[in-house]
């Protein structure tokens, strides 16, 4: 559905048609300024939850003398303030797990950010359940918090947003690679109707980046 290393130094203005604040392709990363105002990069509107996962490698903005210093990957829901991600928070040493209506979620959890075991995050939806995950290499998963999928999840006009904030202190930068939006199931053998071998069939093609 959408793979992006951010290693051509371009950031493809189809796929990431809805960012604001300046996001840049730059050292094989995608990065963010993150300053007292907003910056994000939001891809297009065409992607859904339903099966499916969000992974990547988040660098979050170093605190540098502010009491607030954010990143947040968020899948995003056609209506404003409902969706669903991480938030990480550097200045505040912690992570906040979000499923948001309104701008609100009451069941949102905030565990101690730590740096090593949650190098990446990733949002996956199965069989009506959300996932938020960590790994430190992208390989090993620990679930952080679960929840009941909400009805937007299978929509087909959701977007992914990597956002960066502070409230004060030097600008500075969010950085995020290895992103990854899949479906479920990998590759899996085509059905014949005779003896023999044959070929794989991917399940849902691949937007590879740069």
């Amino acid at each position: 559905m959408l793979s992006d290393r951010f290693d051509d130094g371009v950031l493809d203005p189809a796929r990431w048609s809805q960012s604001y604040g300046d996001p840049v392709e730059q050292g094989g990363r995608l990065r963010v300024p993150c300053t007292t105002g907003y910056a994000g990069a939001r891809t297009a509107s065409a992607y859904t939850l339903s099966w499916a996962q969000v992974s990547a490698r988040v660098y979050p903005p170093a605190a540098g003398g502010g009491t607030t210093a954010a990143c947040s990957l968020l899948v995003l829901s056609d209506v404003g303030g409902t969706d669903a991600g991480f938030l990480v928070d550097r200045a505040q040493g912690a992570m906040g797990l979000y499923l948001r209506e309104g701008y609100a979620d009451g069941g949102a959890l905030f565990p101690v950010y730590d740096a090593g075991a949650h190098a990446w995050l990733r949002l996956r939806e199965g069989d009506g359940s959300l996932y938020w995950e960590a790994s430190p290499d992208g390989l090993a998963w620990t679930v952080l918090r679960t929840a009941v999928s909400p009805a937007w999840a299978s929509h087909g006009d959701l977007s992914l947003l990597f956002e960066a904030h502070r409230d004060a202190g030097a600008s500075d930068f969010a950085e995020l690679d290895h992103l990854n939006i899949s479906r479920s199931g990998g590759l899996r053998p085509l059905q014949r109707g005779f003896a023999g071998p044959g070929p794989n069939w991917r399940m849902t093609s691949t937007v590879a980046g740069g």
